[in-house]
């Protein structure tokens, strides 16, 4: 019987721990934890991201900081708006929704947060950190993976992991994570020929490709660890109704391999809890406390 990762119940026992983290330290920090979340537009998708962090924040203590944008806001005053939460000491993570609208330049916003409230991981600085193996905030989907196969002892180094897909959000910083805790990997992409024969080489195979159903048992070795990061609405032929499902092809593999995460219920609730312990690492250096997290930031 292959391990689920079940992302949703380990999100639960991390949510507990920072939950705690928080009473313990609050009479300390004189405040609660905050996070700042920015969104622009009116994207359902993202509406539900923001609303899910929101509700995540509330379960722990962390007190959240909502701005809704207009879809036509304007590069510059969306800069204005990270400078005056860069300067304002309560406030400890700032997250700018992802995707924006085409008018906006996502990097270049991303580079106007200061590092040290880059809750998503994403600034030059913490992916400098990370590609040096220093301490940092970290990209919160390749961080929860990271945690997901250590729940379950999964051990990573000496280990053959191959990554499909090289964005920044997801395939380069589970890369560096991989290779900092001594894993040999191989990051593939669309462009990557033999494709199937690279897969199968893995222990460890990481989906990040955008594609749903892209992978089926051919692309998988026996006995293999597979981390399944799409998610994808796709409507049935038969009666119109939607169903969500990842990259893989999960009910083709699921007897072949030693581990998967499901979709929905694997990647998913670890990104965001993730974000809390981004969120509560930096609460902590800014307030002077003992940082609790770092086995949680890989």
């Amino acid at each position: 019987m292959p391990i689920k990762l079940d992302g949703r119940q380990l999100s639960l026992e991390i949510q507990e721990r920072l939950k705690n983290d928080i009473h313990k330290g609050i009479k300390e920090g004189e405040r609660p934890p905050s996070l700042a979340v920015i969104r622009v537009g009116d994207d359902p998708a993202s509406g539900v991201y923001v609303k899910n962090k929101e509700k995540a924040c509330e379960r722990v203590g962390i007190k959240s900081l909502l701005f809704h944008l207009d879809n036509d806001v304007s590069n510059r005053d969306l800069e204005e708006l990270l400078n005056k939460l860069n300067l304002n000491a309560e406030v400890d993570g700032i997250l700018l929704q992802l995707p924006l609208p085409s008018q906006l330049d996502a990097q270049k916003l991303i580079s106007k947060i200061s590092p040290a409230k880059d809750v998503d991981g994403l600034h030059e600085n913490n992916v400098g950190k990370l590609l040096k193996n220093e301490s940092g905030l970290r990209s919160c989907t390749p961080a929860g993976i990271i945690n997901l196969l250590n729940s379950q002892k999964i051990t990573i180094s000496g280990k053959q992991i191959v990554v499909i897909g090289r964005s920044l959000l997801v395939g380069k910083p589970i890369a560096l994570m991989m290779v900092n805790l001594n894993g040999t990997v191989t990051i593939t992409h669309s462009k990557t020929t033999n494709l199937k024969e690279i897969s199968n080489k893995a222990d460890i195979l990481v989906v990040a490709a955008g594609k749903p159903n892209l992978i089926d048992s051919s692309f998988i070795k026996e006995g293999a660890v597979v981390i399944d990061v799409g998610i994808h609405r796709l409507k049935s032929s038969n009666n119109g109704t939607t169903q969500l499902c990842g990259d893989v092809k999960l009910e083709d593999v699921v007897s072949k391999v030693l581990a998967y995460t499901p979709v929905p219920g694997g990647v998913g609730p670890m990104t965001v809890t993730m974000l809390l312990v981004n969120t509560i690492y930096s609460w902590q250096k800014r307030c002077g406390l003992n940082s609790t997290l770092k086995d949680l930031l890989p």
